[in-house]
């Protein structure tokens, strides 16, 4: 899984879609599915989504499982096949998240 976020991130970069700054407490806590009320799709992915799992892997959990996330990003970039190689990593975290 570590080796899946690290491409993850290099994608995001290379997108310009990896932020400097985090967004605010308030938009962070969200509790809506992917903060969908708070932040966009690509933050989500960043501040919430790849911390929380390299949080737990950093603390020897194992990463969660049973879960995918390819699904809502394939709608939200719905006709912009430039995000086409970060949704092949997704379906490969969610492959490995099986």
């Amino acid at each position: 899984m570590q080796l899946l976020l690290i491409e993850l991130k290099q994608l995001l970069k290379k997108h310009a879609l990896w932020q400097r700054e985090a967004p605010s407490e308030a938009a962070l806590s969200s509790q809506q599915p992917f903060a969908i009320d708070t932040l966009e799709p690509h933050e989500w992915l960043q501040w919430i989504f790849i911390h929380r799992i390299e949080s737990m892997l950093a603390a020897g959990q194992s990463a969660p499982s049973g879960f995918e996330i390819a699904p809502y990003f394939e709608q939200v970039w719905k006709g912009q096949s430039q995000y086409q190689d970060i949704l092949t990593v997704l379906k490969k975290i969610d492959g490995a998240a099986k």
